[in-house]
């Protein structure tokens, strides 16, 4: 017969709670360490359960005291029958049913399982009658007593056992669905815990960056994009007014960002900032790739040319789509003052 399910305690449900939510959050931050390469999240992982291991064995060692000190049950058992086991070693694993029949009890069945040495497997059969041990009010756990006191075994050689029903065998109570609903919490808790701490690092935009192919061997171009805008930046020995070289930064972008959707762009000596269009909005945008990126070294020039505006100077160039459209303006700066010259509409 199966023993009623246990209803546990708050301390064990507290335990089954606590137990859940370190392994949760133990493979959470083993996870989260590899994505987000942080060696001390990942090395976490790896030490909360091994931590808490130890926390538990600690806690558990009164109550394995008191459990120690119970003394068990005595009684002798009939072997109804026996399963041997495999073993790579000498001792093998007998699986017994046997009849237990306490003094003061009615008589019961248990499986219980016992190591021999393979030469004294003949010495089991099936009708023999044993001594077992156990704890009170825990038959399930019985154990056979290898080397019994003189008297018991004096007892279990004169004694017949007669079989119990087997109606009556008993088993572990099963600890019923509470515990393993605390326990599957207390892991989503866990998990969750480790999520909240390291959302920003899981889930945040990340640069990227890419070195595509450019003009000389010492040049590079370095990419770093977001949802809402773009910044292309080249190298210090390189201009974006070199022969092809904005073309070749507007390529890079376009590897790795939708250029169809642009809301302005600004051009300076070293640098490309880009302003992506909101996807639900109605605002003019345009294709970063009809930038006549050709027209661009002329348009600077021509606008330095008009007025003196002296040395040292700088310059940008403004590309927006106004709803005639597209325009593109250059400015240069300098002590001087500042010109500003656009290219015609086209």
């Amino acid at each position: 017969m199966s023993a009623a399910p246990t209803h546990l305690g708050p301390v064990a449900l507290a335990r089954g709670f606590l137990t859940g939510g370190v392994i949760g959050a133990a493979l959470c931050a083993g996870v989260t360490g590899v994505v987000i390469e942080s060696v001390p999240v990942f090395l976490a992982g790896l030490g909360l359960p091994f931590g808490y291991g130890v926390l538990f064995f600690v806690a558990g060692i009164p109550r394995r005291a008191r459990e120690a000190a119970v003394v068990p049950r005595v009684a002798l058992a009939r072997i109804e029958s026996l399963r041997a086991g495999g073993t790579e070693t000498g001792d093998v694993p007998l699986t017994l049913v046997l009849t237990v029949a306490p003094e003061a009890a009615p008589s019961f069945r248990v499986e219980a399982t016992h190591h021999v040495n393979l030469v004294d497997l003949p010495r089991y059969r099936a009708g023999d009658v044993l001594v077992v041990e156990y704890p009170p009010g825990q038959p399930w756990r019985a154990e056979v007593v290898p080397h019994p006191a003189p008297e018991w075994a004096r007892r279990a050689a004169e004694t017949v056992v007669e079989p119990a029903p087997e109606s009556t065998l008993v088993q572990r109570p099963p600890e019923g669905c509470g515990f393993t609903v605390v326990v599957f919490i207390g892991l989503l808790l866990g998990a969750a815990t480790v999520l909240g701490l390291f959302r920003a690092e899981l889930f945040s935009p990340e640069p990227v960056a890419e070195e595509p192919a450019s003009s000389s061997e010492s040049s590079s171009t370095t990419v770093t994009s977001a949802s809402s805008s773009a910044t292309i930046t080249v190298g210090p020995e390189q201009s974006l007014l070199d022969a092809g070289e904005l073309r070749r930064a507007v390529d890079a972008l376009a590897r790795g960002a939708d250029v169809s959707q642009v809301l302005t762009a600004v051009i300076q000596e070293h640098r490309l900032s880009v302003v992506f269009a909101p996807a639900d909005s109605a605002v003019q945008r345009f294709d970063l790739r009809e930038v006549p990126a050709d027209r661009i070294p002329d348009l600077v020039a021509q606008a330095g040319g008009t007025h003196d505006v002296g040395s040292p100077r700088t310059w940008q160039v403004t590309v927006v789509r106004l709803p005639a459209a597209l325009t593109v303006r250059a400015t240069v700066s300098g002590p001087g003052g500042s010109a500003s010259v656009a290219l015609p509409p086209g």
